[in-house]
C-alpha cells in the first residue's frame, strides 16, 4: 500500500503562484511513477503531470506545458508541481497519484491522495 498527503492547495489571483506537495509513504518502490491530476466542478478528473524520477522522465499535458512544473525530491519522497501564471480555468481539486506507468491517464494509477483544493480567481 502507498499513501499520499497533498498540501500547498489555496486561493490566488490569475497569474499568480501555487506550489503544490504530494508526501508518499509505504511501499512506494512498487510505484516508481507519480502524478497530478486535475478535477475542476462537474469535470471529470485529467492528468496535468507525470514524473518517472528512476527514468528520467516527465510529461506534462499541452495546457500547462510552460506555466506547471512538476519535480521530486527523493530524500522526502515527495514530488511537487509548481504552477505559474495560473488561469481561471486552473481552478479545482488537485490529486496526486502513484503508479507503474508515465501516463496521463488516471486509470493507470493505483494510489490516490484526498486531494487539495486551488482557487483562482480573476
Amino acid at each position: 500500500q502507498v499513501q499520499l498527503v497533498e498540501s500547498g492547495g489555496g486561493s490566488v489571483q490569475a497569474g499568480g503562484s501555487l506550489r503544490l506537495s504530494c508526501a508518499a509513504s509505504g511501499d512506494t518502490s512498487r510505484t516508481p511513477c507519480m502524478g497530478w491530476f486535475h478535477q475542476a466542478p462537474g469535470q471529470e478528473r485529467e492528468g496535468v503531470a507525470s514524473i518517472c524520477p528512476s527514468l528520467g522522465r516527465i510529461r506534462y499535458t499541452d495546457s500547462v506545458k510552460d506555466r506547471f512544473t512538476i519535480s521530486q525530491d527523493a530524500a522526502k519522497n515527495t514530488i511537487y508541481l509548481q504552477m505559474d501564471t495560473l488561469q481561471r480555468e486552473d481552478t479545482g481539486m488537485y490529486y496526486c497519484a502513484a503508479g507503474l506507468f508515465l501516463s496521463l491517464d488516471h486509470r493507470f494509477y493505483n494510489f490516490w491522495g484526498q486531494g487539495t483544493q486551488v482557487t483562482v480567481s480573476s
